[in-house]
């Protein structure tokens, strides 16, 4: 019987310890929070390879991404705040070609607070790696100047990106990826 009481007993102080965690708004991110692309600007629509190979980058002059809180009527917390992780960037092709850069997967650091926004100032989203080789290389004049593949002198693309971080609170947050179309020639 001294078994049973204290089995008994353990069981209820277990369930008070759980129901007292159950209510404790400091260690859950009140239902999170996404991210998506509010805002961008400077997003070249075409791009000539040659200048773009002399740079070794193509940037997207600003691009603000914000932080969404999916249930407001649950309030915020600071463990909503998203630390940023890392971006990507991949391409589709846009006409007849299949060949396509290979994506391009950058480091972020920096963190953006529950319904606030961050800013991205010269966002790359083709680096050398990806202007350096096929398909994207051939429009280079010491290449020939056209798609191997196509025989054109124009690769059309759609770039896709999309964002990763992570709460305080320990989610996984993905944004929606946004898809632009680009066109690169050999020289503008």
């Amino acid at each position: 019987m001294r078994q049973l009481t204290s089995a008994a007993l353990l069981i209820l102080v277990a369930a008070f310890g759980l129901a007292g965690c159950s209510g404790d708004s400091g260690k859950v991110d009140s239902g999170g929070v996404s991210l998506t692309i509010s805002n961008f600007d400077g997003l070249p629509s075409v791009v000539g390879m040659e200048q773009a190979a002399a740079a070794g980058l193509v940037t997207i002059d600003t691009l603000t991404l914000s932080s969404i809180i999916q249930n407001p009527n649950l309030g915020q917390t600071d463990l909503q705040t998203v630390r940023m992780r890392s971006y990507e960037v991949v391409f589709t092709r846009a006409d007849t070609g299949t060949r396509v850069p290979t994506p391009l997967v950058d480091g972020l650091i920096s963190s953006v607070a529950p319904g606030g926004t961050i800013t991205y100032n010269n966002l790359p989203i083709l680096r050398t790696e990806q202007l350096l080789n096929p398909p994207l290389s051939d429009l280079l004049f010491v290449n020939g100047g056209t798609d191997d593949e196509t025989g054109s002198d124009v690769i059309k693309l759609n770039l896709r990106i999309r964002f990763f971080g992570r709460t305080l609170g320990g989610r996984e947050v993905v944004s929606l990826p946004q898809t632009f179309p680009i066109e690169f020639r050999p020289t503008l």
